[in-house]
């Protein structure tokens, strides 16, 4: 699915442009049902979790004619985009370190990343 690919893609540069730390986009279509890739980035505070989250969702929309309603929110450090294809996790670095999504999804290609 390129398309899947490309969005992970622009998802990965656009975060990285808004400075986004740590991005990472794992392929997971050979080890989940639900989506084919996760782009997983943290943000240093919750007003930046939050921009990502609003400007990510006008930009996506713009760009690739998708719609995501966020859910959770920036005061609880994890914010998820689901994209269908490719769902999106903004953390906090101290969420991030709690859930550790990288490593319950390791059997995952990585096939990005962005420090």
């Amino acid at each position: 699915k390129l398309e899947a690919l490309d969005l992970a893609r622009t998802i990965a540069n656009f975060l990285e442009n808004k400075k986004g730390e740590d991005i990472v986009v794992i392929d997971i279509k050979d080890i989940a049902s639900f989506t084919d890739y996760f782009v997983i980035a943290n943000g240093t505070s919750s007003r930046m979790l939050e921009s990502f989250s609003t400007q990510l969702a006008r930009e996506i929309k713009k760009q690739f004619r998708k719609t995501a309603q966020p859910q959770g929110n920036a005061n609880s450090g994890w914010i998820v985009l689901d994209y269908g294809d490719v769902v999106v996790h903004l953390f906090s670095e101290e969420q991030r370190n709690f859930y550790r999504l990288e490593d319950l999804w390791a059997e995952g290609n990585v096939i990005l990343r962005m420090l």
